[in-house]
């Protein structure tokens, strides 16, 4: 049986620098690893934290410019609210002017005693036509009692030419229209229950209601926005 032999302290020496070159090698590679491995969990959580902050970033934009875009809009439509206003304010002034205007000259229609006792017939007709009943009660002012006579007679006597039929038209000298009146007349039936008031400053205020849309486009031209009509 052979017996080991010794090793020398230089085979020893050799030996251990073997094995420490190994460590050392295995450990640079292992570094290697852990320091490449390091290298793309930062590459990826860098990549993660720019694509946040990149969305975040684009978030705020969108959001920012949505609400400035709003804002825009907003303002937009209050300063068209506001000018739309002031168009139908200065519109409303005109008509309000125009009718004003037409009020005042509404006593001059009662100068004209032929005109205005053909007026008066024809109110008078208009009313006693609307009750058709035999006897009606006429309301004017009493500067026109006279006038409003004449008007009753010549109503009375085309009433029958048209109808052939007889009606009563009376003068309600108990309830006279106001002194302010401008003219014309209210025709009274039902007993009392039922006026028709013809007066010239009532038909002013029919014509403003029901005509105001027609002198409406006529002064200011058609509504280009308005989609529905009477």
């Amino acid at each position: 049986m052979s017996r080991a032999h010794a090793m020398s302290d230089d085979q020893v020496a050799g030996e251990l620098k073997k094995m420490t070159a190994f460590i050392r090698q295995e450990a640079l590679e292992k570094a290697k690893e852990i320091r490449l491995k390091a290298d793309e969990e930062f590459a990826i959580e860098k990549s993660k934290l720019v694509r946040q902050e990149t969305a975040a970033i684009d978030s705020q934009y969108e959001k920012k410019f949505k609400q400035a875009a709003m804002s825009q809009q907003i303002t937009r439509s209050t300063l068209a609210n506001k000018t739309r206003l002031k168009v139908l304010s200065a519109r409303q002034e005109l008509l309000n002017e125009l009718f004003d205007k037409a009020s005042k000259k509404l006593p001059q229609f009662t100068k004209d005693k032929a005109k205005y006792q053909d007026t008066l017939k024809k109110l008078i007709l208009e009313g006693v036509y609307a009750l058709n009943e035999e006897k009606v009660l006429v309301r004017a002012r009493k500067q026109d009692y006279d006038i409003v006579k004449k008007a009753i007679a010549d109503a009375v006597k085309e009433y029958k030419e048209k109808l052939g039929q007889d009606v009563a038209i009376e003068i309600d000298e108990k309830n006279p229209q106001p002194e302010a009146c401008s003219g014309g007349v209210s025709i009274v039936g039902g007993n009392g229950t039922i006026d028709i008031n013809n007066t010239f400053d009532e038909r002013l205020k029919l014509l403003e209601t029901d005509a105001l849309p027609s002198v409406r486009t006529t002064l200011f031209g058609k509504n280009e926005n308005r989609r529905f009509y009477d």
